[in-house]
């Protein structure tokens, strides 16, 4: 194939180009990479490669070196030159650009000796980092469509199904169904003309959630190939991507993947010389958090507006334009084909008895290593927050992990050995939703973590269901009155009501989900609700209505001599005192606003 025909290089340069680093100017660093290099004459012997996400974002732009699997990050285009001169003329890698844990005193050259990588296991993410996610021939060297073949011409649909019972296999985008049984579902699910559908849900609207979209940007071809597997399975002939449209790079890399496979006989009419006629269309989602529901999903591909309906009956039976649909998430279709390749048995070999194979996490928040992962299932919060994430920062303790994005629970402390998996999950009051990952350390304040991601999932409700819409403002409105000092102990009972009330009654899992990060801070942080209703006390100092701001003089006068910066950005004139004095705050014009606080470079400015 193409490829094949390519010269061979010396050395190859595996420059990041996902979201996070483009967004840090990755495709600089590539221009500037091909520049030098072509500056010094060596474009005969190294070559430039844009890959997908490598994983690594709190250290991007990112670049591996092959062969050696040398990291570099946190690039620069004036590290070029010297970059190139030193590494691929003299042989001498440059240590100022590698990476170098906090803990370390020497550089750790080698990406598969750097912790954040050392614990993960890669199958849906298995090609990270090591191809070109528009070309599909390095999708096709790395046995890419393998399994396709094998599925085609070794395999009945019934043996794909039983391949995929076997490896144990749950959906990857929150609830967990068994992938095997949904589609023998829709396999045995009567349609009025035949037709049955397959979707891919790529909707990921999670407040820093990342992992759809990655998988997507990196390797188009996994999450294709195995649709193609899954349509042979339920014998479908239509496929759907719906991406929302914020997510440019994902859709550009996809609509690339399939114009490929459509040249390659890969998709289309009698794909690799068999009966097996199967097309997939890419649909653009407005953004719409309700829209990662399948339901409402559905209505979208078809048009209408994105409303959840009342099932059953479930897609499976009823779904695209009222025909058996299958539908599951981006990373759910990653896995399939290394499953049909390597067989059910070897999947289920990882994880635990009930998760069974690996979960990609996006971890953010207060941790030091942000960035995507893939980790076996059973592994414990307090090996993916401290041996993975790297702790931390600023040496503070770590409070809370929240799990599932903005309808997941938050996880204490004290379960910071809980392992990870759909049930351990859920007994805790979280679940394991598509793999959002937000840590907490100890200036968090747990009232406030609830009211914020309420807030999101208020403003995301369709308004549908009188549960949803209703529950979710009142409880919204009890959590704004605490944080502002208003609340009383009447509305923690009537908050739990309410919270009950929403999960049970609501229409969709949205309404379903979205108290649980409010259930879950009332179960391990009531104290702090406590601080807030009876002391009028935010412990964590973040709920500044509760907060008050005082200037210590002597630090004031001594280490800032008074530098007026404060008194200056006071919109309310509530700071007295010249250039040059002690400052002091006028607590009957003070609005709390604690612009004071965070313009103070000397510490003057305190919150008691």
């Amino acid at each position: 194939m193409g490829e094949a025909k390519e010269k061979l290089y010396r050395v190859h340069l595996m420059v990041c180009a996902g979201t996070g680093c483009v967004s840090n100017r990755a495709f600089e660093i590539k221009e500037a990479l091909e520049k030098e290099i072509k500056r010094r004459g060596l474009e005969n012997e190294v070559k430039v490669v844009t890959t997908g996400c490598n994983g690594f974002c709190e250290r991007g732009p990112l670049m591996v070196v092959q062969p050696g699997n040398i990291f570099y990050q946190m690039l620069t285009v004036k590290d070029i030159p010297y970059l190139v001169e030193e590494h691929l003329l003299k042989g001498r890698p440059v240590q100022k650009l590698m990476y170098q844990p906090p803990e370390e005193k020497k550089p750790v050259p080698v990406l598969s000796e750097i912790n954040f990588f050392k614990k993960q296991v890669l199958v849906a993410l298995r090609n990270r980092g090591l191809i070109d996610p528009e070309k599909i021939e390095d999708y096709i060297a790395r046995d890419g469509y393998k399994a396709l073949v094998k599925a085609l011409t070794q395999m009945t649909p019934e043996e794909i199904i039983k391949e995929i019972q076997i490896s144990g296999l749950r959906g990857r985008g929150g609830a967990g169904f068994p992938t095997g049984l949904k589609w023998q579902l829709v396999r045995n699910a009567v349609s009025p003309n035949g037709e049955k559908y397959l979707v891919c849900n790529g909707d990921e609207g999670d407040p820093g959630a990342f992992m759809d979209r990655s998988i997507l940007e990196a390797d188009p071809h996994s999450v294709i190939e195995g649709m193609l597997i899954g349509a042979r399975a339920i014998g479908a002939t239509k496929g759907f991507i719906y991406v929302r449209n914020e997510y440019p790079l994902a859709v550009k890399r996809v609509l690339i993947a399939l114009d490929q496979a459509r040249e390659y006989g890969l998709l289309g009419h009698n794909i690799l010389g068999t009966d097996f006629d199967f097309d997939i269309r890419v649909v653009r989602g407005a953004g719409a958090f309700v829209c990662g529901e399948e339901t409402a999903l559905l209505a979208s591909i078809e048009g209408r507006l994105g409303e959840p309906r009342p099932r059953p009956p479930y897609p499976a039976e009823k779904g695209l334009w009222g025909k058996p649909t299958c539908i599951n998430n981006v990373e759910t279709w990653a896995n399939v084909p290394v499953i049909i390749d390597r067989g059910g048995k070897w999947f289920a070999s990882i994880g635990t008895a009930t998760s069974k194979g690996t979960k990609v996490f996006s971890l953010v928040g207060k941790i030091n290593n942000t960035g995507l992962v893939e980790v076996p299932m059973g592994i414990t919060l307090r090996e993916i927050i401290y041996d993975i994430g790297g702790g931390i920062p600023g040496g503070k303790k770590f409070k809370a992990v929240q799990t599932g994005g903005p309808s997941g629970g938050c996880i204490p402390a004290e379960l910071i050995d809980l392992p990870i998996d759909y049930e351990s999950l859920t007994q805790a009051g979280s679940m394991m939703g598509s793999g959002g990952m937000v840590v907490m350390d100890e200036d968090t304040c747990m009232v406030d973590v609830a009211r914020y991601f309420l807030s999101f999932t208020q403003d995301e409700s369709c308004g549908k269901c009188t549960p949803c819409r209703e529950g979710t403002k009142a409880m919204l409105d009890i959590l704004t009155r605490i944080t502002e000092g208003k609340g009383n102990e009447e509305d923690l009972t009537l908050l739990e009501e309410l919270a009950h009330t929403v999960k049970e009654a609501s229409l969709c899992g949205l309404g379903k989900t979205a108290p649980n990060p409010v259930l879950t801070t009332l179960r391990y942080f009531r104290d702090e609700y406590i601080a807030h209703i009876r002391d009028k006390k935010c412990p964590a100092h973040v709920c500044r209505q509760l907060n008050v701001y005082t200037i210590d003089p002597q630090i004031c006068l001594e280490k800032g001599h008074g530098c007026d910066v404060c008194r200056r950005n006071c919109a309310s004139e509530a700071i007295l005192g010249a250039k040059g004095e002690a400052h002091r705050i006028d607590q009957s014009k003070c609005i709390k606003c604690g612009v004071c606080y965070d313009v103070c470079n000397f510490g003057a400015v305190k919150v008691e």
